[in-house]
């Protein structure tokens, strides 16, 4: 678990489930497989399994004992709504950000169909953030699923970004974050690709977030798109 993270748009990760299976074509070069390989390697207790789906239920109440306000981003290293978490973990994991109303919670999955199953089911507080990853024009329907569910604050994440987006309908969505891909075998990324995205929001009067380029080496590469860093964020929930 980590109290601080280096993901541009969140500050903390959380990951009471570790471990996936890839399901699209954004998943070919995933980061989070490298890492956990890595940290079975290291004998790191939370990964024993390397990169097998694993409920960590040690974990499960993590964020209530973080006492400063954090933005969370809930399993950085698996997808939630994976087929091999339990929907009684998935419900525990809600309660947790519920009763941790001073966080807010970011959750991203490519699994929408099931997302859009047990989202009646679920408790959306409005520290909730739940946002897809959209890698290329193929998975759009992602976006149609997310907007039926009741989260308060509904996100895009066009990460890695594999090819152009069409001028899709963006209503009901609240911000945008857009990457390119990075790591050894890091698939290449338009600049066309990324400025239409970004006018789309801009149109739309929607946050836009502009992580990074990526590539081989990211830090060199940078985040500045036509000559600025775009690090708009939707308002953040401040309970009262």
């Amino acid at each position: 678990m980590a109290l601080s993270s280096s993901i541009e748009w969140t500050e903390s990760t959380w990951n009471p489930v570790t471990g996936c299976t890839k399901i699209s074509p954004g998943c070919k070069n995933c980061y989070a497989e490298r890492m956990a390989l890595r940290l079975q390697a290291m004998a790191n207790p939370s990964y024993i399994n390397g990169f097998t789906p694993t409920m960590h239920y040690n974990l499960l109440h993590l964020p209530l004992n973080w006492k400063r306000p954090q933005m969370i981003f809930v399993n950085s290293m698996s997808d939630l709504f994976h087929e091999a978490v339990t929907d009684d973990f998935i419900f525990n994991i809600f309660d947790t950000m519920n009763n941790a109303r001073w966080h807010n919670f970011q959750i991203l999955t490519k699994r929408t169909g099931r997302l859009l199953n047990l989202a009646p089911k679920l408790r959306w507080a409005n520290n909730i953030w739940m946002g897809v990853t959209v890698e290329s024009a193929d998975y759009i329907f992602r976006i149609d699923q997310l907007r039926e569910t009741n989260a308060q604050i509904k996100f895009i994440s066009f990460e890695p970004l594999l090819g152009p987006i069409p001028q899709i309908n963006l209503n009901g969505v609240d911000w945008v974050i857009v990457g390119g891909e990075s790591g050894p075998q890091a698939r290449p990324i338009i600049d066309s690709w990324i400025t239409g995205i970004r006018d789309l929001c801009q149109v739309s009067e929607i946050p836009f977030f502009f992580k990074q380029w990526g590539g081989i080496n990211k830090k060199r590469a940078g985040r500045e798109l036509e000559g600025r860093t775009w690090d708009e964020m939707p308002l953040l929930y401040s309970p009262t």
